[in-house]
């Protein structure tokens, strides 16, 4: 079965497993080593470490979060974390001066973007280093996920991408999975032993990664069942509510609460629309002297969408859209 001792111990300098996933990898107890890789975040204490696209369940070693937007049907969780500074803004805009962390964690995020060739680069300039985190291209073939735009592989240290034209483009393939293989058996199987099935990488200084179609246009719209499974999810059972009881728990003990409340988010931050770092900081808003864009801040969050022209159609389109008209009331 594969294992982490089949996983590259180390990759771009970085270990890819702690020594607690490895002691239970060890047992054969592969779903605990794989939950306990949101601790592993391999870099020294005092480093700044971004995460992208954090969600209702960031890493709790990140200090900064990025998300592009408040609440939407993409997310598994049902509200965003708001537990230490917090950025809105897109991962393919970083509104984020260059080379301002130490370590970028991206986590089940890459395969949402429509811009791949942008998400990357804006990692490799915000960051020194990171942890991408993908459903395997296989995975996400066979069983494809409705808001997912890309299907990820990793080739050694290459990452190759593949835009997907809709979200279920292989309609053959998916259907012979779900006849043959698809029930509660094979699904019991992939929680149990999960590692085949998901692409991670670590990188330092620069992503190698290679887009298999380039031309195809992945910004079709999400099928009309996403929105209805999203309004018509149960209520959680007493089960997960435990869940997420310790998962808050484990964000308080592994967290840097205390130098996350100190962190300067100011020093940190560049318009994201022309890419200057003079931005100056009101009670309500932030405003480049270079380009004159308005950042407004609510709730003590900055909303750091690019200031783009009508024609865009990039990520996060409708967030975009609002935003625009709420400054312009």
């Amino acid at each position: 079965m594969t294992d982490l001792h089949k996983d590259q111990n180390i990759m771009a300098g970085f270990p890819t497993a702690s020594q607690s996933m490895r002691f239970f990898c060890r047992l054969g107890m592969e779903k605990v080593a794989w939950s306990l890789r949101r601790l592993h975040c391999p870099v020294d204490s005092d480093a700044l470490v971004l995460e992208v696209g954090a969600g209702g369940n960031p890493y709790p070693r990140a200090n900064v979060l990025l998300d592009g937007y408040e609440e939407s049907v993409e997310r598994i969780e049902s509200s965003l974390v708001i537990d230490r500074p917090l950025v809105l803004g897109f991962a393919e805009k970083l509104p984020f001066k260059t080379k301002s962390f130490d370590f970028i964690i991206a986590s089940h995020v890459l395969e949402h973007s429509t811009d791949p060739e942008s998400f990357l680069r804006e990692l490799m300039r915000v960051g020194k280093a990171g942890y991408i985190e993908t459903p395997d291209a296989f995975f996400e073939r066979i069983n494809p996920f409705t808001y997912h735009r890309l299907e990820v592989a990793q080739i050694g240290s290459l990452i190759r991408l593949f835009k997907k034209p809709s979200w279920r483009h292989d309609g053959f393939i998916v259907d012979e999975y779900e006849r043959q293989l698809k029930d509660n058996q094979f699904i019991k199987f992939v929680s149990k032993h999960p590692y085949p099935f998901y692409m991670r990488l670590f990188w330092e200084d620069r992503i190698c990664f290679e887009i298999v179609n380039p031309e195809v246009d992945s910004t079709w719209a999400l099928p009309i069942e996403s929105y209805a499974q999203t309004a018509a999810m149960p209520k959680p059972t007493l089960r997960l509510r435990l869940r997420y009881f310790v998962r808050r728990v484990l964000r308080w003990l592994f967290s840097q609460n205390r130098r996350n409340r100190h962190i300067d988010l100011s020093s940190l931050l560049q318009c994201p629309t022309c890419g200057a770092d003079s931005l100056q900081k009101d009670t309500d808003r932030f405003t480049c002297r270079t380009c004159q864009a308005i950042y407004p801040i609510r709730n003590g969050i900055p909303v750091m969408y690019p200031h783009l022209d009508s024609n865009y159609n990039g990520p996060n389109r409708k967030d975009y859209v609002n935003d625009r008209n709420s400054q312009n009331h």
